[in-house]
Protein backbone atom coordinates (compact mmCIF):
# COMPACT_ATOMS: atom_id res chain seq x y z
CA UNK A 1 0.00 0.00 0.00
CA UNK A 2 2.52 2.76 0.65
CA UNK A 3 4.16 1.69 -2.32
CA UNK A 4 0.73 2.92 -4.25
CA UNK A 5 0.88 5.89 -2.09
CA UNK A 6 3.71 7.28 -3.49
CA UNK A 7 3.35 6.12 -6.55
CA UNK A 8 0.17 8.05 -6.92
CA UNK A 9 1.86 10.61 -5.28
CA UNK A 10 4.42 10.74 -8.28
CA UNK A 11 2.20 10.72 -10.52
CA UNK A 12 0.60 13.72 -9.18
CA UNK A 13 3.71 15.71 -9.75
CA UNK A 14 4.72 14.45 -12.75
CA UNK A 15 0.97 15.88 -14.02
CA UNK A 16 1.40 18.70 -12.29
CA UNK A 17 4.55 19.81 -13.60
CA UNK A 18 3.20 19.08 -17.10
CA UNK A 19 -0.18 20.41 -16.72
CA UNK A 20 0.53 24.05 -14.86
CA UNK A 21 2.46 25.43 -17.40
CA UNK A 22 -0.02 24.25 -20.07
CA UNK A 23 -2.78 25.97 -18.05
CA UNK A 24 -0.98 29.18 -17.56
CA UNK A 25 -0.82 29.49 -20.70
CA UNK A 26 -3.86 29.18 -21.80
CA UNK A 27 -5.17 31.25 -19.53
CA UNK A 28 -2.73 33.89 -20.62
CA UNK A 29 -4.06 33.01 -24.51
CA UNK A 30 -7.42 33.86 -23.15
CA UNK A 31 -6.10 37.72 -21.62
CA UNK A 32 -4.44 38.26 -24.86
CA UNK A 33 -7.91 37.30 -26.81
CA UNK A 34 -9.65 39.96 -25.02
CA UNK A 35 -10.32 43.56 -26.27
CA UNK A 36 -8.38 45.68 -25.30
CA UNK A 37 -10.03 48.61 -22.92
CA UNK A 38 -10.69 51.84 -24.49
CA UNK A 39 -9.49 53.54 -20.90
CA UNK A 40 -6.07 52.00 -21.31
CA UNK A 41 -5.72 52.79 -24.99
CA UNK A 42 -5.93 56.60 -23.23
CA UNK A 43 -3.20 56.20 -20.97
CA UNK A 44 -1.03 54.95 -23.31
CA UNK A 45 -1.55 57.70 -25.75
CA UNK A 46 -1.46 60.36 -23.14
CA UNK A 47 1.47 58.73 -20.91
CA UNK A 48 3.45 56.44 -23.40
CA UNK A 49 4.28 58.74 -26.59
CA UNK A 50 7.04 55.78 -27.14
CA UNK A 51 3.90 53.54 -28.14
CA UNK A 52 3.46 55.81 -31.03
CA UNK A 53 6.94 55.05 -32.73
CA UNK A 54 6.25 51.31 -32.56
CA UNK A 55 5.30 49.28 -35.88
CA UNK A 56 1.22 48.33 -35.43
CA UNK A 57 2.13 44.66 -35.09
CA UNK A 58 4.68 45.96 -31.89
CA UNK A 59 2.13 47.60 -30.77
CA UNK A 60 -0.55 44.84 -30.96
CA UNK A 61 1.90 42.53 -28.90
CA UNK A 62 2.49 45.15 -26.67
CA UNK A 63 -1.28 45.09 -25.89
CA UNK A 64 -1.55 41.58 -25.22
CA UNK A 65 1.82 41.57 -23.13
CA UNK A 66 0.04 44.46 -20.91
CA UNK A 67 -3.20 42.51 -20.41
CA UNK A 68 -1.16 39.69 -19.13
CA UNK A 69 0.98 41.81 -17.22
CA UNK A 70 -1.61 43.74 -15.51
CA UNK A 71 -3.98 40.49 -14.76
CA UNK A 72 -0.79 38.86 -13.05
CA UNK A 73 1.55 41.66 -11.34
CA UNK A 74 0.44 43.11 -8.26
CA UNK A 75 1.01 47.19 -7.53
CA UNK A 76 1.19 48.72 -4.19
CA UNK A 77 0.99 52.87 -3.81
CA UNK A 78 3.60 53.77 -0.82
CA UNK A 79 3.83 57.44 0.72
CA UNK A 80 -0.09 57.34 0.75
CA UNK A 81 -0.14 57.01 -3.51
CA UNK A 82 -3.54 55.96 -4.34
CA UNK A 83 -2.72 53.39 -7.56
CA UNK A 84 -5.00 54.25 -11.05
CA UNK A 85 -5.02 52.18 -13.98
CA UNK A 86 -2.81 55.23 -15.24
CA UNK A 87 -0.10 54.12 -13.12
CA UNK A 88 -0.43 50.69 -13.81
CA UNK A 89 -0.99 51.32 -17.43
CA UNK A 90 1.90 53.72 -18.00
CA UNK A 91 4.11 51.30 -15.66
CA UNK A 92 3.52 48.04 -17.21
CA UNK A 93 4.16 49.78 -20.88
CA UNK A 94 7.52 49.48 -20.65
CA UNK A 95 8.05 46.34 -18.73
CA UNK A 96 6.46 44.81 -21.36
CA UNK A 97 8.19 47.11 -24.02
CA UNK A 98 11.34 44.93 -22.85
CA UNK A 99 9.53 41.33 -23.76
CA UNK A 100 8.46 42.31 -27.03
CA UNK A 101 9.78 39.48 -29.70
CA UNK A 102 10.87 37.58 -26.93
CA UNK A 103 9.84 34.14 -25.52
CA UNK A 104 8.06 35.79 -22.63
CA UNK A 105 7.82 34.54 -19.20
CA UNK A 106 6.40 37.59 -18.09
CA UNK A 107 9.28 38.09 -15.39
CA UNK A 108 8.67 35.20 -13.63
CA UNK A 109 10.32 36.71 -10.18
CA UNK A 110 8.61 39.48 -10.29
CA UNK A 111 5.65 39.93 -7.94
CA UNK A 112 4.84 43.49 -6.52
CA UNK A 113 5.30 46.30 -8.29
CA UNK A 114 5.70 49.48 -5.38
CA UNK A 115 5.05 52.72 -6.46
CA UNK A 116 6.25 56.09 -4.26
CA UNK A 117 4.62 59.82 -5.55
CA UNK A 118 8.06 61.45 -6.34
CA UNK A 119 11.92 60.37 -5.38
CA UNK A 120 12.47 58.29 -2.14
CA UNK A 121 15.12 57.74 0.59
CA UNK A 122 16.48 54.39 1.24
CA UNK A 123 19.11 53.95 4.04
CA UNK A 124 22.08 51.11 3.65
CA UNK A 125 24.64 49.87 5.87
CA UNK A 126 27.69 49.90 4.57
CA UNK A 127 31.68 48.71 5.51
CA UNK A 128 34.12 51.41 4.95
CA UNK A 129 37.79 50.35 4.11
CA UNK A 130 38.98 49.82 7.82
CA UNK A 131 36.06 47.53 8.80
CA UNK A 132 33.48 50.63 10.33
CA UNK A 133 29.79 50.45 10.09
CA UNK A 134 28.04 53.49 8.29
CA UNK A 135 24.49 54.00 7.91
CA UNK A 136 23.90 56.09 4.48
CA UNK A 137 20.72 57.11 3.19
CA UNK A 138 20.43 57.50 -1.33
CA UNK A 139 17.15 59.35 -2.84
CA UNK A 140 15.97 57.14 -5.42
CA UNK A 141 13.91 56.88 -8.70
CA UNK A 142 13.51 53.52 -8.85
CA UNK A 143 15.02 50.28 -7.86
CA UNK A 144 15.30 46.80 -8.85
CA UNK A 145 14.84 43.69 -6.32
CA UNK A 146 16.09 40.02 -7.26
CA UNK A 147 13.24 39.02 -4.16
CA UNK A 148 10.95 39.92 -6.88
CA UNK A 149 9.98 43.68 -6.69
CA UNK A 150 10.26 46.68 -8.36
CA UNK A 151 10.24 49.97 -6.88
CA UNK A 152 9.49 53.24 -8.90
CA UNK A 153 9.39 56.89 -8.72
CA UNK A 154 5.99 57.89 -10.02
CA UNK A 155 6.71 61.68 -10.92
CA UNK A 156 10.13 60.05 -12.50
CA UNK A 157 8.94 57.55 -14.31
CA UNK A 158 6.46 60.12 -16.01
CA UNK A 159 9.23 62.54 -16.49
CA UNK A 160 11.49 59.14 -18.45
CA UNK A 161 8.45 58.49 -20.71
CA UNK A 162 7.20 61.96 -21.30
CA UNK A 163 10.79 62.45 -23.60
CA UNK A 164 11.24 59.10 -25.62
CA UNK A 165 14.78 60.77 -26.96
CA UNK A 166 16.73 61.29 -24.29
CA UNK A 167 18.12 58.28 -23.24
CA UNK A 168 16.56 58.12 -19.55
CA UNK A 169 14.13 56.12 -18.51
CA UNK A 170 14.04 54.79 -15.25
CA UNK A 171 10.98 52.73 -15.79
CA UNK A 172 12.94 51.24 -18.74
CA UNK A 173 15.80 50.79 -16.45
CA UNK A 174 14.67 48.68 -13.42
CA UNK A 175 13.04 46.51 -15.49
CA UNK A 176 15.89 45.86 -17.45
CA UNK A 177 17.52 45.16 -13.97
CA UNK A 178 14.56 42.42 -13.74
CA UNK A 179 15.51 40.83 -16.81
CA UNK A 180 19.31 40.63 -15.70
CA UNK A 181 17.95 39.26 -12.25
CA UNK A 182 16.21 36.40 -13.91
CA UNK A 183 19.59 34.45 -13.81
CA UNK A 184 20.16 35.52 -9.54
CA UNK A 185 21.85 38.93 -8.70
CA UNK A 186 22.17 42.12 -11.23
CA UNK A 187 25.85 41.48 -13.00
CA UNK A 188 25.63 41.90 -16.68
CA UNK A 189 24.56 39.12 -17.62
CA UNK A 190 20.83 38.21 -18.26
CA UNK A 191 19.78 34.90 -19.51
CA UNK A 192 20.59 34.34 -23.38
CA UNK A 193 19.54 32.16 -25.77
CA UNK A 194 22.02 30.32 -26.39
CA UNK A 195 25.07 29.17 -24.39
CA UNK A 196 27.32 30.34 -27.81
CA UNK A 197 26.48 33.83 -27.08
CA UNK A 198 27.81 34.14 -23.49
CA UNK A 199 31.98 34.55 -24.76
CA UNK A 200 31.06 37.45 -27.17
CA UNK A 201 28.81 39.22 -24.89
CA UNK A 202 31.12 39.14 -22.05
CA UNK A 203 33.85 40.34 -24.79
CA UNK A 204 31.84 43.39 -25.82
CA UNK A 205 30.16 44.45 -23.10
CA UNK A 206 33.20 44.05 -20.72
CA UNK A 207 35.10 46.08 -23.78
CA UNK A 208 32.43 48.93 -23.28
CA UNK A 209 32.21 48.96 -19.82
CA UNK A 210 36.41 49.57 -19.64
CA UNK A 211 35.76 52.03 -21.75
CA UNK A 212 32.81 53.75 -20.11
CA UNK A 213 34.95 53.86 -17.02
CA UNK A 214 37.95 55.21 -18.51
CA UNK A 215 35.62 58.40 -20.15
CA UNK A 216 34.44 58.54 -16.31
CA UNK A 217 37.70 58.83 -14.69
CA UNK A 218 38.98 61.52 -17.29
CA UNK A 219 35.92 63.39 -17.42
CA UNK A 220 35.33 63.24 -21.61
CA UNK A 221 31.99 62.95 -23.00
CA UNK A 222 30.29 59.43 -23.17
CA UNK A 223 26.60 58.52 -25.30
CA UNK A 224 25.84 56.67 -21.54
CA UNK A 225 25.07 57.92 -18.54
CA UNK A 226 28.36 58.16 -16.05
CA UNK A 227 25.77 55.79 -13.43
CA UNK A 228 26.82 52.83 -16.09
CA UNK A 229 30.43 52.55 -15.08
CA UNK A 230 29.17 51.79 -11.27
CA UNK A 231 29.12 48.03 -11.91
CA UNK A 232 28.03 45.55 -14.49
CA UNK A 233 24.51 45.64 -13.56
CA UNK A 234 24.08 49.50 -13.67
CA UNK A 235 26.18 49.51 -17.13
CA UNK A 236 23.40 47.16 -18.43
CA UNK A 237 20.43 48.98 -17.66
CA UNK A 238 21.90 52.31 -18.69
CA UNK A 239 22.64 50.75 -22.02
CA UNK A 240 19.28 49.44 -22.28
CA UNK A 241 17.93 52.87 -21.77
CA UNK A 242 20.03 54.22 -24.29
CA UNK A 243 19.01 50.91 -26.84
CA UNK A 244 15.64 52.09 -26.70
CA UNK A 245 15.85 56.00 -26.80
CA UNK A 246 18.48 56.64 -28.82
CA UNK A 247 18.92 53.76 -31.07
CA UNK A 248 20.14 55.76 -34.02
CA UNK A 249 23.49 57.19 -32.08
CA UNK A 250 24.28 53.87 -30.38
CA UNK A 251 24.11 51.84 -33.28
CA UNK A 252 26.57 55.20 -35.14
CA UNK A 253 28.97 54.94 -31.98
CA UNK A 254 28.72 51.86 -30.67
CA UNK A 255 27.75 48.92 -33.12
CA UNK A 256 29.06 45.71 -31.93
CA UNK A 257 26.96 46.62 -28.47
CA UNK A 258 24.29 47.70 -30.26
CA UNK A 259 24.08 44.35 -32.29
CA UNK A 260 24.75 42.39 -28.69
CA UNK A 261 21.32 44.61 -27.43
CA UNK A 262 19.83 43.86 -30.50
CA UNK A 263 19.98 40.48 -30.80
CA UNK A 264 19.20 40.13 -26.80
CA UNK A 265 16.42 42.12 -27.07
CA UNK A 266 15.35 40.62 -30.33
CA UNK A 267 14.46 44.40 -31.97
CA UNK A 268 16.19 47.19 -34.06
CA UNK A 269 14.71 50.39 -32.67
CA UNK A 270 15.75 52.30 -35.48
CA UNK A 271 13.64 50.88 -37.76
CA UNK A 272 10.51 52.43 -35.95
Amino acid sequence: MPAVIIFCLGLLLVLWLVGAPWLLERKRKKLRAQPFPATWRAVLQRRVPYVRRLPADLQLQLKQHLQVFLAEKAFIGCDGLAITDEIRVTIAAHACLLILNRPSGYYPKLRQILVYPDSFVVQRDQVDHIGLAHRTREVLAGESWAEGQVILSWQDTLAGAAVVDDGQNVAIHEFAHQLDQETGSANGAPMLKRRAQYQRWASVLGTEFATLQARVACGAPSLFSDYGATDPGEFFAVISEVFFEQPAAMAEQHPALYRELSQFYQLDPRSW
